[in-house]
């Protein structure tokens, strides 16, 4: 097999996407559950799309040059990522209202996602025009290296913990909010440690693989093993099964057919899914 060969033969060529592309697969499941019950399934689009809006920013300071020095890379991945969390926060903000005046999340995505794009385009136009902005909102796997890796599974270890320590809450509330407030949990605080989570893990997929496969595994692995149980514990361990086995598919996949990994990633966790809701079908009919 190809891929047998080519991780065996070139290590230090595909283990570091293959790594990164797992590492990402276990935040995302997590979050994945989290972005189906709370109705947030094109936040991961919002939020890849803002990263526009601060690809601006950056040009603003001089960080959007093709021959960035390392450090200037680092600086203007920083100036992203704070731009993104940023976003992220503006939709939670929008959403927490009640009753009348509360904008939906899909609603408050859209703007966000509307009016970033806006930014970026009238502030690249300015000050970088020449910048190839596409190269950074649709990256490719295979092009990872170490140092991406490294940051992937930093920020896999540091959102995993996140929400083990606040897994109590943070379910009750994503379950049955008005249940959750009323019973002392702290909603804004919830939606925040949500919102800067997705923040972070749709910026890194959407680094390494472009905008297609962040959102992809921050919907299908959720709505999949919703499809599977109804259970929490299962849930998590279904969504945890499908992301990973989702990856390692996809990637076996453009090993073996010369493929794009992203797209053959995402494709193996629409069949997943295909194949849950064809057995939750096939149970109900029995």
């Amino acid at each position: 097999m190809k891929t047998i060969e080519f991780l065996r033969d070139y290590p230090e060529l595909f283990w570091p996407p293959c790594l990164a592309a797992l590492c990402l697969a276990v935040l995302c499941s997590s979050l994945s559950v989290l972005v189906v019950l709370k109705r947030l399934a094109f936040i991961g689009q919002g939020i890849s799309h803002a990263g526009f809006g601060g690809i601006g920013v950056a040009a603003v300071f001089g960080l959007a040059a093709a021959d960035l020095s390392p450090a200037g890379i680092l600086a203007q991945f920083g100036v992203v990522v704070a731009f993104c969390i940023a976003s992220a926060l503006s939709v939670g903000a929008l959403s927490a209202g009640r009753g009348a005046g509360k904008t939906h999340e899909d609603t408050a995505i859209g703007i966000i996602l509307v009016a970033s794009m806006a930014l970026g385009s009238l502030l690249v136009r300015e000050y970088a025009p020449t910048f190839q902005w596409e190269n950074f909102l649709f990256g490719y796997l295979m092009n990872t290296g170490k140092a991406d890796a490294t940051v992937a599974g930093v920020i896999a270890a540091s959102g995993t913990a996140t929400l083990w320590i606040v897994r109590r809450p943070l379910t009750f509330w994503a379950f049955d909010e008005p249940s959750a407030t009323a019973a002392g949990v702290a909603s804004g605080r919830m939606r925040f440690v949500l919102m800067v989570l997705l923040g972070l893990a749709t910026v890194a997929a959407m680094r390494l693989a472009g905008v297609v496969l962040a959102s992809a595994l921050l919907v299908l692995p959720g709505a999949t093993a919703l499809k599977l149980s109804t259970r929490l514990a299962h849930v998590l361990l279904w969504s945890l099964i499908t992301a990973t086995l989702g990856v390692i598919a996809g990637l076996i996949v453009a090993f073996e057919l010369n493929w794009p990994p992203g797209p053959g990633i995402v494709v193996s966790l629409c069949l997943m899914y295909a194949g849950a809701t064809a057995w939750q079908w096939s149970r109900r009919a029995w």
